[in-house]
């Protein structure tokens, strides 16, 4: 006032009743119109940064004094492709990928991520433009240079879809599953494959009469099959099995091998058979064997040779045979021994038969009928000559029944 005048104050009040609540209108918010991009941050020497519920924290661009961090920015919601309960997609973006922020309602204290983006430092899968056919989703492995990735080529006549497994790849069917290839499968393992079937399998190469169709097995190394029960192989057609070194076969119980047409067995080497307990043979028309060497058979029993028609012996010019009606003897000259011992085999007791033979002959020519007493010093022998006659009735040139001494 003036200085005539003393000090006035003048207000003006709104007043409400007292049993009413008085509150202050708002203040306006600050608004952020339209999404920003920005740069994700994380911990130094970090790639991959987030809290329980997927979130990461991020560096605007416009922030100069942002430290660039894991304080860079509240923790920021990130949008996914399908996101439920327990299930949906999920990809965390990385420290050092560009993303879309927008704020629900332009609230600045609500951001959300929306998206992604490529840049210069932050280039796309592939090399674009040649690779525009392809859709792409590769992972990268965590401080490491490998990837996941599963493509889809949509180019004409090249459509494709791969699949890498930087390491492991596991494949789990609750229920049946079926692969169904039209032309052709190819299947390549570097290392061991094992595969577990509990109850049946079946595999069916080709179908039957058709040409072309076949299946090769081809093992570097071992094979090992275990059957525990039965085992069945069929065989339409021919079968040969070639072994570059040695076979085994071991049965533990009987074994039967039928063959309805003709079977033949060639040992290049020696072949031997031994068997433990008895040993039956029996053919139902002609038993032939041929030997370019000696035959040479021991037994420490009785041997029995039966013949409802004959038994022939033949050597050179000679030969014994037995038949119903007898025993014939056909030869230049028979020998028979009535004493000694059970002898030697055939292979070392017939040089020595020929031998003595052989002595007696030429003594005779040499002595022209000397006394006995020239021999003194020889085995006393035996001798009953006589002649029979051959089955033809044709009387033999000579035969002599010699006895030889124990000595000898």
């Amino acid at each position: 006032g003036s200085p005539d005048e003393g000090t006035t104050l003048e207000n003006h009040f709104d007043v409400i009743p007292a049993d009413r609540t008085w509150r202050a209108p708002p203040l306006p918010k600050p608004s952020v119109d339209g999404p920003q991009s920005a740069i994700v941050t994380g911990p130094a020497g970090e790639e991959i940064f987030c809290d329980e519920h997927g979130r990461v924290r991020v560096r605007f661009h416009w922030d100069r004094y942002c430290p660039g961090n894991e304080d860079s920015s509240c923790w920021i919601r990130v949008s996914q492709a399908w996101a439920g309960t327990g299930f949906g997609n999920l990809a965390i973006p990385r420290v050092g990928q560009e993303v879309i922020v927008d704020f629900l309602n332009g609230d600045p204290d609500q951001p959300i991520i929306m998206g992604r983006t490529y840049h210069q430092d932050n280039r796309s899968p592939g090399s674009l433009p040649g690779t525009k056919t392809q859709m792409t989703i590769r992972s990268k492995t965590y401080r490491g240079s490998g990837f996941n990735e599963l493509r889809f080529e949509d180019a004409t006549g090249q459509e494709q879809v791969y699949i890498h497994a930087q390491k492991n790849m596991d494949t789990e069917v609750l229920n049946n599953r079926t692969t169904d290839v039209k032309v052709d499968h190819s299947e390549t393992i570097g290392n061991n494959q094992k595969i577990t079937v509990g109850l049946g399998q079946t595999v069916t190469v080709g179908k039957e009469n058709a040409g072309g169709h076949d299946q090769s097995i081809t093992v570097a190394h071992d094979r090992s099959i275990t059957v525990r029960n039965d085992q069945t192989l069929k065989v339409k057609n021919d079968r040969m099995v070639s072994i570059s070194h040695d076979d085994g076969l071991y049965v533990a119980n009987d074994r039967k091998v039928t063959v309805e047409g003709k079977q033949e067995h060639t040992t290049t080497g020696d072949h031997i058979s031994l068997v433990k307990g008895s040993h039956s043979l029996e053919v139902k028309g002609d038993l032939a064997r041929k030997v370019s060497g000696a035959l040479g058979i021991k037994v420490e029993d009785d041997i029995v040779l039966e013949s409802s028609n004959r038994i022939s012996l033949t050597v050179g010019g000679s030969f014994v045979v037995i038949h119903p009606g007898g025993v014939d003897i056909m030869g230049p000259k028979i020998n028979l021994n009535s004493g000694g011992s059970s002898g030697a085999p055939v292979g070392t007791m017939q040089p020595g038969l020929l031998k003595s033979l052989s002595d007696e002959d030429s003594g005779s020519k040499d002595s022209g009928g000397a006394n006995e007493s020239d021999h003194t010093t020889e085995p006393q022998l035996n001798h009953m000559l006589g002649s029979i006659k051959g089955i033809d009735g044709i009387q033999s040139k000579e035969l002599v029944f010699r006895r030889f001494t124990e000595e000898e």
